[in-house]
């Protein structure tokens, strides 16, 4: 093969290139934000999950919250530990995390995600 080094540059330069997204996203990247709780959330001490369900899982709770309660009429959830919540975003999440950009905002924009909550929800003001 006469072209054997330019075939290797080049297969070089292809890979670098195919996995410099990668490469740069593990040398860029920058710790969790941690969501500033109100004052309501931090006295409850405890959410409708613990904490690392609703990291990780509370949009599929709240599509599930939704399903059940418009399409089956089911407006109690019962947690884990027994205890029973009205299913609302509104008026039981937002009672507690009530500062989008303090709270949801943070860590929606650190994962690169866009909830759709607000196309039907009212989002929650800034309170001063």
């Amino acid at each position: 093969m006469y072209n054997k080094g330019k075939i290797i540059i080049g297969l070089v330069i292809f890979v670098v290139f195919f996995t410099s997204p990668f490469l740069y996203g593990l040398v860029k990247t920058s710790p969790p934000p941690e969501p500033e709780l109100s004052p309501k959330a931090k006295e409850a001490k405890v959410c409708v999950e613990n904490t690392e369900f609703m990291k990780e899982s509370h949009m599929q709770l709240l599509n599930n919250w939704r399903d059940e309660a418009v399409r089956n009429g089911k407006r109690l959830y019962v947690a884990t530990d027994g205890k029973e919540y009205v299913v609302s975003l509104q008026n039981t999440c937002l009672g507690c995390h009530n500062n989008a950009s303090k709270f949801c905002d943070q860590c929606h924009n650190y994962a690169g995600v866009t909830p759709y909550c607000w196309e039907c929800h009212i989002e929650p003001k800034e309170k001063e």
